[in-house]
């Protein structure tokens, strides 16, 4: 058969006790034979859910009728598609609704008065009977679903992602169309007057209906993600248009009455989360008299910059949900966060990050004891997520899974990271109190602080309730055109912060940087029994999940020698067999290549060149990572939609789209010793390739082939935060000719906790340090240093110092060193 018509698409090495190969095995979630289905880090492969689309994410996911239920959307499918609605059983049987219309749906209500469930176009009733809204009659792609403002027991209100709004009588499923989906060209009328587009929450309560979306349309949101996209506004069901209540990306609008809606709307908040270029934003609604707005907003920290771009395509939808635990759960970019119930009714307090993860999650809810999170986990198209760093790789059928999670793993994924600015180079006038920006949840916290104007500035920091009552933390004294960075106190326990310009600021910059402390060592989990390391035999290969509607992984196996082994494949049972297929062992030979000379290793450190011809510097990891032994690695590779994994030198990271940030907003994940070859997605999971010949086999995570000629590696992409925490040494001088006043390349300094400078020249120099604090090229001079070769300089910066970015200037030429040891 044609290939296309088949498939169209360190040094020491770890010692694994019996106990660590135990645990590892319970902490896999591994079912016994005849048990049940099989699961790897809370992932059961045969709950993947696939279509013939360019994306295939999981949009809702909710209990009902003795059943989970989900809904699988495609990107732009407004008249619907191949997606599918899926029951799941008790016992983890997965059932394709005949019903299905497919589209790009998102909405979830129960609707208490018919018992119904709202999921997507669906209406499904107590007893599991399904009914389906034409998208004939309902065009769009359904978001949002709400109660009714007037007639709550007999009608829902429909919202689509292009501003379509429909009243839908919850017996008949009758449509009234109130405002007309605005796909592009659409020429009917009314149009709902709302400013950006890519729709996400609905909610109604306080006599408002309150929609919120998080994109813009042209070509500068699909590069820069700091152009002013989105909106949240309200409309009382009545008048000819809506109100915008703040232009800004929102995304979850919801309450304390979650997927039922408010039992008391004149009583409860409202809730909303969305973000800027600066950081993340929270909203809330009470009702209040006379003129004064209901609204209040306030500032949290973003974890990851992969949900950024002004397109709004990154985010999928962010919830706020009830999980079974005593606050509410909120996913916001890319972490897990704790929600108190009664925010905006009792209190003002209490968001609190838990735990980063890597995931694309999509919605999520408490069934059977844990917590299922729907995923986006391979998309078919890469979108505008493209990098010569990645090659050209065949693409695999779009397909996502379910991630089935203890209550408590939602604390002990990656540690906290949190970066934001309540103003980044603007002007302010004077006396102009910033949002207010959380204090709370970390205990690294550092702010920093820089100005353009003529004039000294002097800038208060005060903490408070989030309420109105404020008290001085510091005043801070700015130079002209000057910076500043400030170690907040560990101590201080207020809620929120914020900061006060004395006079009228020009080009004013706050930008806060948060950490947990991270507490991982550098040893690996025991699931990573059996990884390559520096000696002895190990196996690779290339890796690629098939199209084809085929639902299998190729791996063109070979030996650490560069020897082929043979053409393997891994199906949905996690069988890993030899299959005699020379077409398909050629075809993944040349569509799943690993890109050459993606990485420069230098002298100083590591060197990536991105494709607008910036130079970046990342860190070495240890010695085992000087001579790979597979030869040319995998550096770079989507393994959760719109979203890469970069891997250098031992360090796994995080990279953002180009239009969200790109290598600029890069952050590490853990580092380790292993050698590894490739990695990719697969049915939910990341597979790796890099096994030691002689790996344990008490390990479930090691998946041998049939033959034993060779094994991969598979769990949670989110697995990787127990590798070890990053680490590493570098700089972007190691005895390196320096030109006076030119500023070196930039060298990555965020994410990494204890951080050592060593500076050394041949001549007497001034060397300054400066960080670029925003992740867009902000630069500041933090520290300057006098060096001579009889007094270089060793210094141990603040922990609680961080930024994207380090550089160094010299005020002469000379040869220079400037190292830095993360440990």
């Amino acid at each position: 058969m044609h290939p296309h018509r088949r498939d169209s698409s360190g040094r020491r090495r770890a010692r694994w006790t019996a106990a660590q190969l135990a645990c590892a095995a319970l902490l896999a979630g591994v079912a016994t034979a005849q048990a049940g289905p099989r699961a790897l880090s809370g992932i059961y492969p045969h709950l993947a859910v696939y279509n013939d689309e360019n994306e295939c994410g999981i949009g809702g996911v909710v209990p009902w009728a003795g059943h989970l239920w989900l809904v699988t959307y495609a990107p732009h499918r407004p008249n619907g598609s191949t997606d599918k609605l899926y029951r799941i059983g008790d016992d983890l049987s997965l059932f394709a609704h005949p019903a299905s219309i497919g589209g790009t749906p998102a909405n979830r209500m129960i609707h208490r008065e018919s018992e119904q469930l709202f999921l997507g176009p669906y209406a499904i009733a107590g007893d599991g009977a399904v009914r389906a809204i034409p998208y004939a009659q309902m065009p769009g792609r359904p978001t949002g679903t709400a109660r009714h403002l007037t007639r709550p027991a007999e009608r829902v209100l429909y919202a689509t992602m292009e501003e379509g709004f429909y009243e839908v009588d919850v017996r008949t499923l009758e449509v009234e169309e109130r405002f007309a989906d605005a796909q592009p060209g659409a020429a009917r009328e009314p149009l709902a007057g709302i400013p950006g587009y890519h729709g996400k929450g609905l909610y109604s309560g306080q006599g408002v209906y309150v929609y919120a979306n998080n994109g813009e349309r042209g070509a500068a949101a699909m590069r820069d993600p700091s152009v002013p996209s989105g909106a949240l506004a309200e409309w009382d069901g009545r008048a000819a248009a809506w109100t915008v209540v703040r232009r800004a990306q929102f995304t979850e609008v919801t309450g304390p009455g979650g997927l039922s809606g408010s039992s008391a709307p004149g009583r409860d908040p409202i809730w909303t989360v969305g973000w800027d270029h600066r950081s993340l934003l929270l909203g809330v609604r009470r009702p209040v008299g006379g003129d004064a707005s209901p609204w209040r907003f306030f500032r949290l920290p973003k974890s990851s910059h992969a949900y950024d771009g002004a397109h709004g395509w990154n985010t999928e939808w962010p919830r706020i949900r009830d999980v079974g635990a005593r606050d509410l759960l909120m996913t916001m970019h890319g972490a897990f966060w704790r929600f108190p119930r009664d925010f905006g009714a009792g209190r003002l307090d209490g968001v609190r990050p838990r735990s980063n993860y890597l995931k694309v999650v999509g919605d999520f809810c408490s069934w059977q004891g844990r917590v299922v999170l729907g995923c986006d986990d391979t998309a078919k198209s890469e979108f505008l997520n493209k990098r010569r760093a990645k090659g050209q790789i065949a693409a695999a059928q779009s397909h996502s899974n379910l991630w089935f999670l203890q209550p408590e793993a939602l604390d002990q994924l990656g540690p906290a990271l949190g970066r934001g600015a309540v103003w980044v180079d603007e002007d302010v006038p004077a006396s102009t109190a910033s949002d207010p920006y959380l204090f709370e949840g970390y205990e690294l916290r550092g702010l920093h602080l820089s100005h353009r104007g003529a004039a000294a500035l002097t800038l208060t920091v005060e903490v408070g309730d989030g309420v109105g009552s404020w008290r001085a933390l510091s005043k801070e004294q700015l130079p002209p055109q000057g910076y500043r960075f400030v170690a907040l106190p560990a101590a201080e326990r207020s809620p929120w912060i914020r900061v006060v310009p004395e006079a009228d600021a020009t080009g004013l910059t706050a930008a806060f940087t948060y950490r947990r402390a991270d507490r991982r060592g550098d040893r690996a989990a025991a699931k990573f029994a059996g990884l390559a390391g520096a000696d002895g035999g190990a196996t690779g290969g290339l890796l690629r999940a098939r199209g084809g509607d085929l639902r299998t992984m190729s791996l063109l196996a070979q030996d650490h020698n560069g020897e082929e082994l043979g053409y393997y494949e891994l199906d949905g049972a996690l069988q890993l067999r030899r299959v005699d297929a020379e077409d398909v062992a050629a075809w993944t030979r040349a569509h799943a290549a690993i890109p050459t000379g993606v990485l420069e290793l230098d002298a100083a450190s590591v060197r990536f060149v991105d494709d607008d011809g910036r130079a970046w510097r990342l860190p070495r990891g240890g010695d085992e990572h000087e001579r790979p032994r597979f030869g040319a690695h995998r550096v770079d590779r989507e393994v959760v939609t719109e979203r890469d994994l970069f891997h250098a030198h031992g360090t796994f990271y995080e990279l953002p789209a180009p239009n969200a940030g790109g290598f600029a907003k890069v952050r590490p994940v853990a580092t380790h010793g292993f050698q590894l070859h490739d990695y990719c997605g697969y049915r939910g999971l990341l597979v790796l390739s890099g096994v030691a010949a002689d790996a344990p086999t008490g390990n479930p995570h090691v998946l041998r082939s049939d033959d034993g000629r060779c094994a991969v590696w598979a769990g949670a992409v989110d697995d990787l935060w127990q590798l070890g925490k990053p680490r590493g040494r570098g700089g972007p001088w190691l005895e390196t000719e320096v030109v006076a006043a030119a500023p070196s390349e930039p060298y990555l300094m965020s994410g990494y906790d204890h951080k050592q400078l060593r500076l050394a020249a041949d001549r007497p120099v001034t060397i300054t340090a400066e960080l670029d604090v925003t992740g867009d090229g902000l630069w500041c001079a933090f520290e300057r240093y006098e060096v001579s070769p009889e007094a270089p300089v060793e210094v141990e910066w603040p922990r609680a110092l961080s930024a994207y970015w380090v550089r160094f200037v010299a005020d002469a030429g000379c040869v220079a060193t400037a190292q830095l040891t993360y440990r």
